[in-house]
């Protein structure tokens, strides 16, 4: 089986909903004219990390934004992912979410691991559970940006038979090699694909460094972006996963004993 991804890089306007859904709908367009079947959207990517407004941006599920994109997913018949505020029992939440083609919601995540550089854990309330789901193309799990330095998550998601992980971003400068490594890290070791789009432009405090990838379940890059806004697409053979797995038997290998 294959799958068709693109890869929205975008720049994002800080707590401008309307004017991010704008770009996302001319995303969505350019997607589905190249043939795509599934979107990767950054993290944040309706408001960006405008967090002293976070309670007033967020929305609950069933609303605002979340309708926007569960319409928009159906309208041009394309599953989208990302990653924006939430409204949980109260309390702000940084949630990825996945909608199919039909617009129907297929996952949600609230980040685990908030990142205290950028004050989440000041404004935003954690996740308490992981998300692994049944999609369309196969067995896929969530994360969010900073989850990237926790491989124990990602460990976790391919012993539950994950073959693609799809993880939006907002990192920043000077940390650009850290992403790409640890993208690519993360593969390998798990032996799966990772869908890593992280958005690009400046917000009060930073600047971020897109270079958005793809890497396969060998640990190649089969697409990466620059740092300015760009829609990539690059078409995921999903045998490889199997193969991989049965060639090298990583993950058949470890000692469970012992650790």
């Amino acid at each position: 089986m294959q799958l068709h991804v693109a890869l929205a890089q975008m720049d994002i306007h800080l707590g401008a909903p309307s004017e991010n859904l704008a770009t996302v709908r001319q995303l969505a367009a350019g997607a589905v004219a190249q043939g795509a079947g599934l979107l990767v959207l950054p993290e944040l990517w309706s408001t960006g990390y405008d967090l002293t407004r976070a309670t007033e941006l967020a929305d609950a599920p069933d609303t605002g934004i979340y309708t926007e994109i569960a319409n928009l997913a159906r309208t041009r018949q394309i599953a989208i992912a990302g990653s924006t505020l939430a409204r949980r029992d109260g309390r702000p939440t940084n949630t990825a979410t996945v909608y199919g083609a039909d617009g129907t919601l297929l996952a949600s995540y609230d980040k685990l691991h908030l990142f205290g550089l950028m004050s989440e854990d000041h404004y935003l309330a954690p996740g308490d559970k992981r998300t692994l789901f049944d999609a369309p193309w196969g067995p896929c799990a969530l994360a969010i940006c900073y989850d990237l330095r926790f491989p124990e998550l990602f460990r976790t998601y391919a012993l539950q038979g994950a073959g693609i992980i799809i993880i939006p971003a907002e990192w920043p400068h000077p940390r650009l090699e850290h992403w790409r490594t640890l993208v690519r890290a993360r593969a390998i070791e798990n032996q799966c694909f990772m869908i890593a789009v992280n958005r690009v432009g400046r917000d009060r405090k930073n600047t971020f460094c897109g270079h958005s990838l793809v890497v396969d379940p060998w640990g190649e890059i089969l697409i990466e972006g620059g740092e300015e806004p760009e829609l990539l697409t690059v078409t995921l053979d999903l045998s490889l996963v199997e193969t991989v797995r049965s060639r090298m038997g990583v993950l058949r290998d470890r000692r469970a004993d012992l650790y």
